[in-house]
């Protein structure tokens, strides 16, 4: 899977990954991770996710990295924000209010970018990318991100060989194997998520568990 396959997507309109409503998990369990106000957050493969704005919502200032420029230009002005342009290396960054979003790959991120954040959220990153890619995006995660920041990560399995990805399945094993040699992984909950998922349903999912775990960093 390469950069045009998710330009094309979003030149297409093809966003059946796009979700309207704030996610039921966030709001459920991101209190419970304790951050200040005026901490930032960063969101991964953020597309135009109105979860930016409901974390802008609760005090924090929100950083996004996203490949495509149109879904970045279009959360702002779904936002009803202008936003300034400005060239940083490899990326283009977009910024107003509580927003920054680097336009450009997410793997091109230098390590000092999110220096000052506080915590990750990551809904649509892992289940976005194929098994093969899944390893190098933990890694770099991991390596941008404050020794101190937590994630609040949400990722979904489902029979495989129902529909073909993304989003793709990544069960709780995968997850541990990803992320265990750094983090402390705690499940915050497993749950049924097949009637909140219209577009996975249509496609001919018959069972979607949804998980959201937290991780902190060991030691």
């Amino acid at each position: 899977m390469d950069q045009s396959f998710w330009q094309t997507r979003w030149q297409r309109g093809e966003i059946g990954f796009h979700q309207p409503h704030i996610h039921a998990q966030l709001q459920a369990f991101w209190p419970g991770l304790g951050l200040a106000k005026g901490s930032a957050v960063f969101v991964p493969l953020a597309g135009k996710s109105r979860d930016m704005a409901w974390l802008a919502g609760q005090g924090h200032e929100v950083i996004g990295a996203e490949l495509s420029e149109l879904a970045v230009r279009d959360f702002f002005e779904e936002s009803g924000l202008s936003p300034t342009v400005t060239r940083s290396g490899p990326f283009q960054v977009f910024e107003a209010g509580p927003f920054k979003i680097y336009q450009g790959d997410f793997f091109a991120l230098p390590p000092d970018t999110l220096s000052g954040v506080a915590a990750c959220y990551d809904r649509a990153a892992t289940i976005a990318l194929p098994p093969e890619m899944r390893p190098r995006y933990a890694e770099k995660l991991a390596s941008v991100l404050p020794s101190e920041a937590q994630i609040l990560l949400i990722a979904i399995d489902y029979p495989e060989g129902e529909i073909k990805g993304p989003p793709f399945a990544v069960p709780q094993s995968e997850i541990r194997e990803l992320y265990a040699p750094l983090f402390d992984i705690d499940v915050l909950e497993d749950r049924d998520g097949l009637a909140e998922s219209d577009n996975l349903k249509k496609r001919g999912v018959t069972r979607l568990e949804e998980t959201a775990y937290l991780l902190r960093r060991r030691a």
